[in-house]
């Protein structure tokens, strides 16, 4: 597999850089060495990067690819006199969109940011909320909850419920379902009022062995015949609780989340 890396470079936090850095998923053959460089904001720090540019060079044999969104045009034209593949957030796309709407954009670090205004704070406070209700940690304040994810421990509901949070701004709670569950043959209490925001997780057996022995190797919590059983019993009490539920096996987080998504807007 080719090696190569990838900078993200921002006068902000990174996160546009990041959601461009999307493209990467399309060239699998590659493998990315990715490295991050947010409040890219005066020359010492351009300079910095630069040094970081040409060792990668060095290091790899052929040049980065550097995904940038930095406003400051002075900033831009020093660090493209680097040697490497730029894709520059504001020559590809805001420019041009600027010149087409007869307007000059704004350029100032964070204003993807600013211009969603209230939407960036409800990301963050679902974000709070979202880590503060992993893997059934609290009952408190469920009632906020927009969507409680349910499954079998390592089934994917964490990073799912994460990114509903970061992405979409969405209040996710996220509960295992354990052999105590099982044995009652019900959800947890806590969550029986709560039927119309749970959504199910369920995994292929084989691929739920594979992530829990990398957690605990030759553990029974991690035996292929005990994943089996969990997920057959997990997809049974889902199923007689009426939950709707998805299969995490072979689909990212963004699929899940677009599924998910779809659900929490439909009418009831």
């Amino acid at each position: 597999m080719i090696k190569r890396t990838a900078f993200f470079i921002s006068d902000g936090t990174g996160i546009t850089a990041g959601a461009l850095g999307k493209l990467l998923e399309h060239f699998p053959s590659t493998n990315f060495a990715q490295v991050r460089l947010p409040f890219t904001d005066t020359l010492d720090k351009i300079k910095i990067a630069q040094e970081a540019i040409v060792q990668a060079e060095n290091d790899d044999g052929v040049r980065p690819v550097v995904i940038m969104s930095v406003g400051n045009v002075d900033l831009r034209a020093v660090i493209k006199q680097s040697n490497a593949y730029f894709i520059d957030l504001f020559n590809a796309f805001i420019d041009p969109l600027g010149k087409e709407l007869g307007q000059a954009p704004l350029t100032g670090a964070g204003i993807a940011h600013s211009v969603m205004g209230t939407k960036y704070n409800d990301r963050m406070e679902a974000v709070n909320f979202t880590l503060n209700h992993d893997d059934g940690i609290t009952n408190s304040g469920l009632d906020e909850a927009q969507v409680i994810l349910v499954g079998v421990s390592r089934c994917g509901k964490t990073p799912t419920s994460v990114y509903l949070a970061m992405q979409f701004g969405v209040k996710a709670a996220n509960y295992p379902l354990i052999p105590e569950d099982f044995e009652r043959g019900t959800l947890p209490a806590a969550l029986l009022k709560h039927t119309d925001k749970i959504f199910g997780l369920t995994i292929k057996p084989e691929r739920l062995h594979a992530v829990r022995n990398e957690r605990r190797s030759g553990s029974f919590y991690a035996s292929l015949d005990n994943c089996k059983k969990e997920i057959t019993t997990a997809e049974s009490l889902m199923r007689n609780a009426g939950i709707t539920w998805a299969d995490s096996t072979s689909r990212s987080v963004e699929e899940l989340s677009a599924i998910i998504m779809e659900k929490i807007r439909k009418p009831a």
